[in-house]
């Protein structure tokens, strides 16, 4: 059995630890299936980047959609990252996690005039525009409410990143964006709009991009963009945004990718414009620093020989394997027999495409036993969903020898919380 190879998950006597923490210790208080993230692994990626960056001026911006629970997001905006969100409950997520307006950046296509107007009440620090439309609306509402919108424009740079197309943003055929032919249109349009600030200019490829060679082609055309618009529109900005998408290991074969060995190649790129550098991470901060825990309900064979596994952790759960075919390391929590088998991990939601794992080399087991689904601190608990009325697992922090429940386990009352029987609905005529 090949075992994950991580220094937040480890064995001891064993059996699997978080940190200092025994995972069976946090399962006997909360039951599965539920999601254990590692507050140092979390602290020890932002130092990665921190490092990498280190000759240049920067920011991290935590993209609050990977991993939105209010302590992930409270995490690293103590350790100094501003945070990226996506829509005004993301923004409502972070003011709740003590993030003020001035440490967030708000991304996303397709943005609401609630959107927008929550974005200004709060002062943010910069808003990203993806369309000429919505930079008009923007202009409209800021007028209206006698503010200055802080604008960056986030240009598709028709880079490949050279991963899977559902998480590929940076091509001509991808709705992000504004192409590289139409950005300086829309920036000497913006420039006439009194409401309008124009501070940065961003991109962001994808996600899982492994080498710098999809960044350094989109940030050497963003330099040229950032000092043409100087030079011949006397329009200066701030900061350029490369986005996120550092790739991320998923299979104990995979070495950790470093971030220096992608951001060491862009640093000399950088240093051809007079601005602060800006990245937003989400799942290279967060993925492989959680783990799904669940268990064993029951095990089975078919006619055709098949092995089964099925778990009480389900697509409603964990989705990534059911929408990408994502690949997540599957281990035991006990490390007590050491034959394994190919099998499905399947879960108990009424969908063929409920299913952790397909056809997967796994240590041998039978009911009760408990599993862990690694790399699921990214697009897990996020992505869950309640079909078949299912609750929604628990998130817990461990923290060394600590760990601290930072969201229960719904219960049945919440399902239907905003659920009324309408009376006269049911009424006979």
């Amino acid at each position: 059995m090949i075992l994950f190879d991580s220094n937040y998950f480890t064995y001891q006597s064993n059996e699997l630890y978080c940190e200092s923490t025994q995972i069976k210790k946090i399962i006997e208080e909360t039951k599965t299936p539920v999601y254990i993230y590692s507050k140092k692994f979390f602290t020890d990626r932002v130092e990665e980047l921190n490092e990498a960056f280190s000759e240049i001026k920067h920011k991290i911006f935590f993209s609050a959609k990977s991993n939105y629970n209010i302590n992930t997001i409270k995490i690293f905006h103590n350790l100094g990252c501003g945070i990226d969100v996506n829509s005004e409950g993301e923004i409502f997520r972070a003011t709740k996690a003590g993030v003020e307006g001035k440490d967030m950046i708000f991304s996303g296509v397709g943005k609401t005039k609630e959107d927008i107007e929550a974005a200004l009440k709060i002062g943010i620090h910069m808003i990203k525009v993806e369309s000429f439309q919505e930079l008009e609306l923007i202009n409209e509402i800021a007028s209206q409410k006698n503010l200055v919108a802080n604008i960056a424009i986030r240009v598709n740079p028709d880079v490949d990143p050279q991963t899977h197309p559902y998480i590929s943003t940076g091509l001509a055929k991808n709705k992000f964006g504004i192409s590289s032919s139409q950005v300086l249109e829309i920036f000497q349009k913006g420039k006439e709009m009194k409401n309008i600030n124009f501070v940065g200019i961003d991109m962001h490829l994808g996600s899982q991009i492994k080498n710098s060679g999809p960044f350094v082609d989109g940030v050497e055309k963003l330099v040229e963009l950032v000092n043409k618009l100087k030079n011949q529109f006397g329009i200066s900005l701030s900061h350029l945004d490369i986005g996120g998408g550092i790739g991320v290991s998923y299979e104990p074969s995979e070495p950790h990718l470093n971030a220096k060995t992608i951001i060491s190649d862009l640093v000399p790129i950088f240093k051809k414009v007079d601005c602060e550098i800006y990245i937003e991470p989400g799942r290279f901060l967060t993925a492989n620093g959680g783990i799904l825990a669940t268990q064993v309900l029951f095990t089975k064979k078919n006619d055709m020989q098949k092995n089964f596994v099925i778990v009480d952790a389900a697509m409603t759960d964990l989705i990534r394997p059911s929408l990408y075919k994502s690949y997540h390391h599957i281990q035991p929590v006990d490390l007590y027999e050491s034959e394994t088998y190919v099998a499905d991990i399947v879960g108990p939601v009424c969908e063929s495409g409920d299913f952790l794992a397909l056809q997967r080399e796994i240590s041998k087991c039978k009911s009760g036993d408990y599993l862990a689904v690694f790399s699921s601190g990214a697009y897990g608990m996020v992505m869950s969903s309640n079909y078949n009325g299912r609750r929604r697992p628990p998130e817990v922090f461990v923290d060394g020898n600590q760990f601290f429940i930072g969201r229960s386990r719904e219960s049945f009352d919440y399902l239907i919380f905003d659920e009324k029987i309408q009376e006269k609905l049911h009424q006979k005529k």
